[in-house]
């Protein structure tokens, strides 16, 4: 706040909904979809009251777990960029808008789930797993597994499209919406890239590092910590060299966070991950360590990965063995110091810029969460 304003009673509510929101931004940013939701389901309700169970799965997948990281980087970096001394937007409009990215996040989730065909996330029955079940439990006419697909597909859809309903209402004025839109649909236009190459560079069997790499930038890194904190950038009007170190650091954190994640789907705590151990072999991802351990020379020490990947009976001895070779190969080390080099440039990249102190810290503090959980 500029030294010696006086603070009018707008300023005085907008100070106060800005530290009830900052207590628990994830907390806020689930109340907040709990009440986006309940209105849906009552209008879906209304419509069809069979279409129901696939809304309320819907919601469960929303507001069932995740860490909220994406609304949370769209947050501190509308604060690092100055937005809570703007009168327009407010914390509360603000808060509803980067909420609206947790739903982006629900359609990827539901129709990678899909795509991989995993029966479970973050503990409990992916949706077309659950859409399965009630076909074959009910006694429906058809394939179970092709009732379980379609709908998983429309629930992605669903998830997609009320993301975009939700940031459109969520009361921007005409030129910050503008700004916002122009990110949000580079953000959905990415992701959805990122998809497409990870799909038919598995069909294909022609990962590369590079390739994987290219595959991390736009799936995750960009609608995961880029374009939040883009979004962020936005709303709070700010200038290039910040939307520029934004970016920069939310490219380079975004690929470390995949990289991580991809270590967790290999050598996870199913206790933590939610899945299976070494799920992400089972499903045959081509993942930075697979490409590495298959561009080793020692073939014959690279050969437990090769065996293991895309086994739908792979056992347990299986994945211990998996484990051991990337590990004696040094693709491990190697994805390690990545995930260190990438890090310390994105931490670099705020250095540079001109960001609000406490949102300084709080993004550093971030990245640390996104690039150290524990297996």
């Amino acid at each position: 706040m500029t030294a010696g304003r006086t603070l009018s009673a707008q300023d005085t509510t907008s100070q106060g909904a800005l530290e009830e929101i900052e207590a628990d931004l994830p907390a806020a940013v689930t109340a907040e979809l709990a009440r986006y939701l309940e209105g849906r389901r009552e209008t879906c309700a209304d419509l069809a009251p069979e279409f129901v169970d696939a809304v309320d799965d819907l919601a469960a997948m929303a507001l069932g777990g995740g860490k909220r990281l994406r609304p949370t980087f769209a947050w501190w970096g509308w604060r690092g960029a100055g937005g809570a001394e703007r009168p327009d937007p407010t914390p509360d409009v603000v808060l509803h808008t980067v909420s609206a990215l947790e739903l982006v996040q629900v359609c990827a989730l539901v129709h990678d789930d899909l795509i991989d065909d995993s029966d479970l996330r973050r503990g409990i029955p992916t949706v077309h797993s659950r859409w399965t079940a009630r076909h074959a439990e009910r006694g429906w006419i058809g394939a179970s597994d092709r009732l379980g697909a379609a709908v998983a597909i429309l629930v992605g859809d669903l998830a997609l499209a009320w993301s975009d309903d939700m940031l459109r209402a969520s009361g921007l004025d005409a030129p910050t919406l503008a700004r916002a839109a122009a990110v949000w649909d580079a953000m959905r236009t990415e992701m959805l890239t990122g998809q497409f190459l990870d799909v038919v560079g598995h069909a294909t069997d022609q990962a590369t590092p590079e390739g994987v790499l290219r595959i991390s930038r736009y799936k995750t890194a960009a609608y995961t910590i880029e374009r939040p904190l883009h979004l962020g950038a936005a709303l709070a009007g700010a200038d290039a060299d910040l939307v520029a170190a934004y970016r920069r650091f939310g490219t380079d954190l975004g690929i470390a966070f995949q990289l991580r994640d991809d270590l967790l789907g290999v050598f996870g705590d199913p206790a933590v991950t939610g899945k299976p151990a070494g799920d992400d072999l089972r499903e045959g991802k081509r993942t930075l360590l697979v490409a590495l351990a298959r561009r080793h020379p020692d073939r014959a020490a690279a050969a437990p990965v090769e065996h293991a990947l895309g086994r739908d009976d792979l056992t347990a001895a299986d994945v211990d063995a998996a484990r051991r070779a990337l590990q004696e190969l040094g693709v491990v080390d190697e994805v390690e110091e990545r995930i260190t080099t990438l890090t310390t440039s994105a931490l670099d990249a705020l250095t540079t810029a001109d960001i609000e102190p406490e949102a300084r810290e709080r993004l550093t503090a971030l990245a640390a969460k996104a690039t150290r959980r524990t297996f």
